[in-house]
């Protein structure tokens, strides 16, 4: 096949991708991937982004991607006390039991973790080598226990070292809603993101352009 039309078969199938899915989630970019890629296996890090809305009233704007808490958290002691997951920890005290085959490695790595303050929106950003079942819904809810001053920071390395989910559970039962949570970017093994030989060109949408415009005469 030649390159341009394999460049045009990847845009029709792009179109067509966009045409079966919800309205709500759009490819934006699509190429072919070397037989070595894969979407999970792939990954060197992900980064997530939990957002909570911290005033005395939610803002109706932001309450399908913010957590609404009233009470006023102090950003500060946040900010300090998310340092203390940073580096390579077995993380079993923040993960939910999960269904999936096989026994997960509960060894994960955070290279960072920042906590942004935005007006009355406060941004909790991690980003880790990967993350257990609900462990980042699970650090953010002792997170907020320790921004309300309820808890001490000193309580995260004492519940990493049991790597037991039940003393997690003796200070927050539950971890924070999902609807804050977003999963903003994955980064891959480079070799892994080379485009094979002869492969057509990354298809980013297509553009429709109007070629001829006919006027009416009066």
């Amino acid at each position: 096949m030649r390159r341009s039309s394999a460049k045009q078969s990847l845009d029709s199938f792009h179109a067509a991708l966009n045409g079966l899915l919800p309205k709500d989630i759009r490819v934006r970019e699509l190429s072919a991937a070397v037989p070595e890629f894969h979407a999970r296996f792939s990954a060197q890090s992900k980064v997530y982004r939990y957002q909570i809305y911290n005033d005395t009233f939610m803002d109706p704007f932001q309450r399908y991607w913010a957590y609404h808490c009233a009470y006023k958290l102090n950003a500060s002691k946040m900010r300090e006390t998310v340092d203390l997951f940073v580096g390579m920890h077995d993380v079993s005290a923040f993960a939910n039991a999960t269904r999936e085959d096989g026994v997960p490695d509960p060894l994960k790595s955070i290279s960072r973790f920042y906590v942004i303050q935005m007006g009355s929106l406060l941004q909790l950003e991690v980003e880790g080598s990967g993350f257990l079942y609900r462990q980042v819904r699970n650090m953010v809810a002792l997170l907020i226990h320790i921004g309300k001053e309820s808890l001490d920071s000193d309580i995260v390395p004492m519940i990493l070292e049991t790597k037991d989910r039940r003393v997690l559970a003796k200070y927050t039962t539950l971890p924070v809603p999902p609807h804050g949570l977003c999963l903003v970017s994955v980064k891959y093994k480079e070799d892994h993101l080379k485009l094979p030989l002869d492969c057509p060109v990354t298809s980013f949408g297509r553009h429709h352009t109007i070629t001829k415009c006919k006027l009416p005469f009066y």
